[in-house]
Formats: C-alpha cells, structure tokens, sequence
C-alpha cells in the first residue's frame, strides 16, 4: 500500500510538539492582537517590519498545523482527533481579524510606502503585498463593523448555503432505468450523463430536471438572499461592483479578463463545430443534446499500474526538464503521495502544498486508468509549483486563484501529448475527445457560468427573482455561449441550482478564473513549442513569482502581455486542432 508519510509535519497528533506548536500558535496571536492597539506610538517602518515578522511567524505555525490535522483527517475520515485540531485551529485563525483590519487601517493613513521600502529590505521583499494590502484599505469598514458583519453573516449568506447544501445533498431522484426503477442520491444520477448507454443518460437528465423542480423555489430563495447580501457589502465596502472586487482579488485587470473574453468569443464557433460532430456521431441532427454532452465516443483502454504510470510521469517530465523529473522522483521515493482509495479515505484528487517544511503532498486515488494517470500528472504540477515557491517567504508563496492551475494543467498537457503520440487510433479518439470535452466546459460552459451570473447580479440589484426567471437567465447564457452546438430545445435550465459556487457569498464569478488557468497554461505551452529548451528557466521564474506580482507582471517574465487577445488565440488553436484531429479520426 502505497501511503504517504506526514512525519516531516509532526510525529502524531498525541505528539508533545503537535501540543507545544499550538500553545505557540495562541501566545502569537494574543501578541498580536495586543500590538494593533500600540500602533500609533510606531514608526510606519516599524509598523510594516513588525506586521510582516508577525503575520510570518502565525501563517507558518498556522500552516503546518492546519496541514497535519487536514491530511491526517483526508485519509481517516473517522479520526475524530484531526477534526476537532481542525475547528480549534479555524476558531484560532478568526481571532487575527482585529490585528489584520488595524494594520490596514493604518497603511491607508499612510500618504507613501516609499519610505518604508527604502528604508528597510523586508519591506521592499514585500512590496506588492504592502502596497496591495494598502490599496484594500478602501474596501475595509472598522474593526467593529466588519466583525458585525462577520457575525450577521452567519444568520445570513452562511444560514442560506447550509440549507441550498442541505436540500441538494438530501435530493433523493427516481430514475426511470432499463432494469427498472430506481431512487438514487443527485450526485450518482448526474454521473449517469458518462454511461454508455444512450437511454441510461436521457433517464438521467429527465429524472435531475424534475427532481429539481421540488426545491427549485427554497432554492431560489437562498440565492436571492446570498446575492442581495453582497451586493449590499459590495456597496458598503466602496467597489465599483461585484466583478471589480473579484477581480481585484484575482489580481487581474479588467482589460486581461476583456481580452480572454475576446478571444474566447471568436473560438466559439470551433467548440460549435466539435459539439455538432459529436451530435452527428450519437445520431442527432439538431445539435447535441444536453443530456449526451458527456457522452463517450470511445472508451480508453489503457490501464497501468501505478509504478507503470509514474514511470511514464517522470519519462515525459523529462523530456520537458530534467528538474522537473527528477522532483518527481524525489517525491514518489520520500513518499509524498497517497496512492490507492481505502475505507475512511476521502474521494477524488489534490495537492497540499507545505511552505513551512519546503514539501508537497499528493492525494489520489489510483484505479489504473488513463484518467488517473492524468491526474497523478496534474497534481504533481501543483506540487512542484510549490517547489518553485520554496525559498519564497511564507506570504510571498501564495497566489491568486486565476494562476493556481498554471503548473498542474502544463504538466497534464505535456503527459496527454506523449500519451497521444503512442496510442492506437481507438485510444487516441477517446484521449482526444475527453481532452476536448473538458476544454468545452473549462472554456464554453464556463462562460456561459459568467453571462449567467453578470446577468444575475444586474437583475438583483432592482428585483427578487422567482425560480422561472432564474432559469430564463441561464437559458439565454448557454444559448449565447453554446449557439447551434446544442439542441437549443434541450439544454439545461437549472445550472444554476446545481452548481454550489453560486450560494457562497465569497465566491462571486466562480468562473472566469479557471477559463484564464487553462487558456494561460496552454499559451505558456504554446510559448514553449515555439522556444524550446529557452523557455524552461523563464517558466521556473514565472512559477516562483506567482505569489508576489499581479497577473501581468507574472506573464510579462515569459514576455507574455495577458492584455493580449492573440495570446488567448494561441491557446484557443491548440484547442481547435485537437477538434479538427478528432473529426478527422472519427469521420474515417
């Protein structure tokens, strides 16, 4: 059983200096705490130098602690232990709220950081975290009214997402099946849109759309009130509007999010063109039906073992760096990844990355498939994106959400081009058509996901909407954003029901960021096809800059300008190729 070792972190929870770090964790906090009220007797260097040193020290403790619990708990569901270390440790965490709000009170008084960058050599290695923690001072209320709203929240947007998580998870749906019928939990039903089975798919979609129907109106009620709620802080708090905010915390400029939506917009017709093929191939003649989006062409007989698919991991990565390959390597032989699923152990994929020891850690769970193999190749990126980060400052080492995917999606590009290269016509139909099928929705669903919610938050300000004009909003996005690729009489009316992001007050435009991830990674790629070898140090710069410079600074180190709409082009032709090859292979 290959299981990861967390050791480096802490020997166990029982451990003295799991105890002994947590102690520490609660005196630094209460220091700083006590030191947001002796602000006015410093000096703004000493202020700035203080807090940097201060903020450090709490994220480190606060990070390594916070990992052990979290992975510990990840692979023993039913340890009781880490999840009662984890709420200690989050109830710990809300109590720098005071000393985090104090400080940027006090740069905002400040009429320039210039002093304090010349004057000392941690401030200026901090600059852009300064400087954007004092442009957010704008956007922040006083200490006693942003901890009101904290508290009010929890009455509110909070009351109003446990209960959308409640119904949904709750949703037990009838579906009609060949064998006969059966009551099943929404996730399994919407799983049935992958089967093989035409009938199986349609049973599916037709069972979801009139489950829906049942919570459809306390559902449109909690998103009502979710998004009342911000746009009513978005006012208080001075943006321009909901997408300003989120883009301010994208560190993205409204001119880069215009120039992938540009772009995004001429490629529309190409995605169009791939969706009608798959509907011609399944039968229809009216463009795909929602209910067979999903649908696979071929299946993917490839399978591995796990040294097989790591072997194959670390062979490609080294065709691209030898740095690459061989953190790999490191990483499989120190045991930083937890292979196979077990009892207790949570489903699905990720990477924690764990600045305080300089070490990632990778959760699978490995079943052989290509997919997995994939996943194993994307998860290793975001690793060694951490690895890139190592020698950053704990505060330098964290990035915006838009960028997170850059080094997962780069590294899956490279292992399903090599995967590509050496499988039979059969493998490489379905390689293909489940690369493209994930584009479509990273790329066109997504940004039906972004007219949707504009369109959403613009009718909220004036009206509450009922469940029939929450749906009208989500016909007209997929019918802008998919065009004649679906059957424009059988697309999906409840997206917006569905997707969870939508009732998270803190997640507004859950959407475009991961467009810009997967268009940024393939245009780095498409950057590398053209330079080569060059290319690899500017790349390993780029990663290690991710944490302390806006979107464009970071793209302008690979000579990228993200304000360019030809570089989303170039990434969007990667795209369209892989279609034409699909039609090509598949109209033989």
């Amino acid at each position: 059983m290959n299981t990861w070792d967390l050791t480096d972190l802490y020997p166990s929870l029982d451990d003295a200096s799991f105890s002994q770090d947590i102690s520490l964790l609660t005196q630094a906090i209460q220091s700083f705490e006590a030191w947001s009220d002796t602000l006015e007797s410093l000096s703004a260097v000493e202020v700035c130098e203080s807090y940097l040193k201060q903020s450090m020290d709490i994220s480190t403790r606060l990070s390594r602690l916070s990992a052990f619990a979290s992975l510990t708990s990840a692979t023993d569901a039913t340890n009781s232990a880490a999840l009662n270390a984890l709420n200690q440790l989050q109830l710990l965490s809300t109590k720098t709220v005071k000393g985090q709000v104090a400080f940027i009170h006090f740069l905002k008084s400040l009429d320039s950081l210039e002093p304090c960058f010349s004057a000392s050599k941690l401030c200026q290695e901090h600059a852009y975290l300064l400087e954007t923690l004092k442009k957010q001072a704008n956007h922040v209320l006083s200490a006693q009214e942003e901890l009101i709203i904290s508290k009010m929240s929890i009455n509110g947007s909070t009351a109003w997402t446990n209960l959308q998580n409640k119904i949904t998870s709750t949703l037990n749906v009838e579906v009609s099946l060949p064998e006969g019928v059966k009551t099943m939990p929404l996730p399994a039903v919407r799983n049935l849109a992958y089967s093989d089975d035409a009938a199986v798919r349609k049973a599916g979609y037709e069972a979801e759309m009139k489950a829906y129907s049942r919570i459809e109106d306390s559902s449109a009620a909690a998103l009502n009130g979710i998004k009342g709620e911000v746009l009513t802080l978005n006012e208080l708090k001075g943006y321009e509007g909901v997408l300003s905010e989120t883009l301010i915390k994208s560190r993205m400029s409204q001119a880069t999010l215009d120039a992938m939506l540009s772009a995004i917009r001429k490629y529309l017709p190409s995605f169009r063109k791939y969706l009608n093929h798959k509907a011609k191939l399944l039968g229809h003649s009216n463009g795909l039906p929602f209910y067979d989006m999903f649908a696979p062409i071929n299946k993917n007989t490839l399978n591995y073992t796990y040294k097989e698919a790591s072997d194959f991991v670390v062979a490609q990565f080294a065709t691209f760096s030898q740095e690459l390959a061989d953190f790999t390597t490191h990483a499989i032989e120190k045991k930083w990844i937890d292979v196979e699923p077990r009892p207790g152990k949570r489903g699905g994929a990720f990477c924690s990355n764990l600045h305080p020891i300089k070490q990632s850690r990778v959760l699978l769970n490995f079943d052989g498939s290509f997919s997995n193999l994939t996943t194993l190749a994307h998860e290793l990126g975001h690793a060694y994106h951490g690895h890139c980060l190592k020698d950053e400052t704990i505060l330098n080492s964290r990035y915006p959400m838009p960028i997170a995917e850059t080094a997962s999606i780069f590294c899956e590009t490279i292992v399903v081009n090599a995967a590509l290269k050496e499988a039979d016509k059969e493998n490489a139909i379905a390689i293909l058509e489940a690369s493209i099928s994930d584009a479509t929705q990273v790329i066109v669903d997504i940004y039906s996901r972004y007219l949707f919610e504009t369109s959403l938050f613009k009718a909220r300000e004036t009206q509450v909407l009922d469940s029939k004009q929450l749906q009208e909003l989500m016909l007209n996005a997929q019918k802008e954003a998919y065009g004649d690729g679906l059957d424009n009489s059988i697309l999906h009316p409840y997206m917006w029901l569905n997707k969870p992001h939508y009732y998270s007050a803190g997640l507004n435009f859950y959407n475009f960021p991961y467009a810009f991830g997967l268009l940024f990674s393939k245009g780095l790629y498409a950057q590398y096809l053209k330079e080569g070898e060059s290319f690899v140090s500017k790349y390993n710069d780029l990663l290690q800059a991710t944490g302390k410079h806006n979107i464009k600074d970071v793209a302008a180190m690979a000579h990228v300008n993200s304000e360019d709409p030809k570089f989303y082009e170039d990434s969007l032709e990667l795209v369209a190729q892989d279609i034409e090859k699909f039609i090509q292979l598949t109209s033989q």
